[in-house]
Order: C-alpha cells, then structure tokens, then sequence
C-alpha cells in the first residue's frame, strides 16, 4: 500500500485497509483469488482473508470457486456523493445536445487531488484503449480537464498540486516537465479553455471547457473527446470550442435556476 495518510490517533488502519482490499478490484480485475489481493494490498494473506469474509458477510463482495469479485451492493458507498449532485442530472439534456451536434464522445469531472473523477458522460464510440465510466480515474496534467480544473484553482494551491504531481511519460506527446505544465496551465487560465493532442493516449485528442460555480470558481469541466483521424486540433478549436462553451453555459444556467427554486446554493462538486 502507498501513499498512506499520515496517522495520529483519529486514524483507523482498519478502515484504511478494508477500503484498499475494495479499490483492489477495477474494471481489469473483476475476480481475485487471495493470494492477488494480498499482493496488491501489500496485507498478508491472513489479513486479506479476514477483509473479504468480513466484506462477504456485509454483501459486499461475492466469493465462488475460490475467487472473489465485488457484488452491486458496494454502489451504495458512493451513491450517497453522486445522489447529492445536481450536476449530472441537470447537465445530461445538454452533454446529449452537444454529442448530436458533433457526434462524439462529452464528459464532465471533477478535480480529486491529482485525479480527474468522471461524474458524468455522453460516449458515442469507444476511443481509448480503456473504458470510460462515472467513476473513471485519470491523471490531471495530461488530460484537458484536467488542466482546465488545475488552471481554476487559486495560486496557493495550484502551487501545491504541482509540487505533488509526478509527470509520467504516457506517450511520446505527453508533457514533459512541471515547468512546461505550468506554462501551459498559464495559458488555459488566460483563453479559458486547454485541449490535448495525445498526450494521454495515442490518437486521442480533447477539447475541454470550465464549469463555474455560484462564486465563480471553477468546479467541474466538460469536454469532447475525438479520435485523431476525424478531427484536427485546428478544426476542434474552430467547431467544437463554441458549441462546448455553450453547452458550459447553458448549464451553469439551469444550475443556478435549480439553485433558486431550491432557495440554497447548487451542488456543484468540490475538488
């Protein structure tokens, strides 16, 4: 296990390790025999086990001819954030819009740390070498929403994230060092906008716009997401900025219309 919290005596390792025996399973590894949690847990075998028959007895996870994969009930841990979201509800009519206009893939997420999280998508076809989903992962200096979110944080913590981040070579389009991340992020914050030519993964170009909350800050991002071969950087800038930019809008302003029936502030999602 890396990355641990720092630990004082309001932290509990048991809680820490049982939500790492459940992050243990993704889309790549549905089913796990034991031995394989353990060893991505970096827990021994015997503590693994006590966390899985424990998440077994719980119904959260599923054991059958000696492996274990997770059951549907584990939506609950995160149905509590997603259900208290405006956001994707009220953003879906217009993300469906957008993707009939251009005929590809929108998306909107949020900032986690060094994380961008999806909260919300339109996909028309499979693009990436991964699959694309509410929940969905990905590192922020390489991807358009990423920088878009990053670029919208106040200067103290941008500062901070950027310390933190470590830039990995994802292809040979990737950015290449913190200085060149921060200059590009000084250019997204003055054009409101960034858009990526393959740096996360070949053939993938994207295109992504803030969304604003009621203080002005930015909360979220939107973007559309195409394949290289049907669209250059030139023409997504030209044909798919303003209409991403209006969807954007159009948003924000049924959120604040929301807001206002509701006599409170939108729930737009915080980093």
């Amino acid at each position: 296990m890396t990355d641990k919290p720092a630990q004082n005596s309001d932290f509990v390792q048991s809680l820490e390790r049982g939500l790492a025996v459940i992050r243990a399973f993704d889309s790549e590894h549905r089913e796990l025999a034991l031995s394989e949690v353990a060893r991505s847990t970096g827990l021994t075998r015997a503590a693994a086990r006590r966390f899985l028959l424990t998440l077994v007895k719980l119904g959260y996870v599923n054991f059958s001819q000696g492996r274990f994969s997770l059951r549907p009930r584990v939506l609950e841990l995160g149905y509590a954030y997603l259900s208290s979201l405006s956001l994707p509800e009220v953003a879906q009519p217009h993300m469906e819009s957008l993707v009939a206009q251009v005929n590809e893939s929108c998306s909107i997420s949020v900032l986690d740390e060094l994380d961008i999280v999806y909260v919300a998508r339109v996909p028309t076809r499979r693009i990436m070498s991964i699959t694309l989903a509410v929940g969905t992962r990905l590192p922020a200096f390489a991807t358009s929403m990423g920088r878009v979110l990053l670029a919208g944080l106040p200067d103290d913590e941008l500062k901070e994230r950027l310390s933190r981040i470590e830039i990995t070579p994802l292809t040979s389009r990737t950015v290449k060092d913190k200085e060149a991340l921060r200059a590009i992020l000084a250019t997204v914050r003055r054009q409101g906008y960034a858009a990526t030519d393959q740096e996360l993964e070949e053939g993938l170009r994207s295109l992504a716009v803030p969304l604003h909350g009621p203080s002005g800050a930015v909360t979220a991002a939107l973007n559309l997401s195409v394949h290289a071969s049907r669209a250059s950087m030139a023409a997504m800038r030209r044909d798919f900025l303003p209409l991403a930019l209006r969807a954007a809008t159009a948003i924000e302003e049924d959120l604040r219309g929301t807001s206002d029936r509701r006599g409170g502030s939108f729930a737009l999602p915080q980093a």
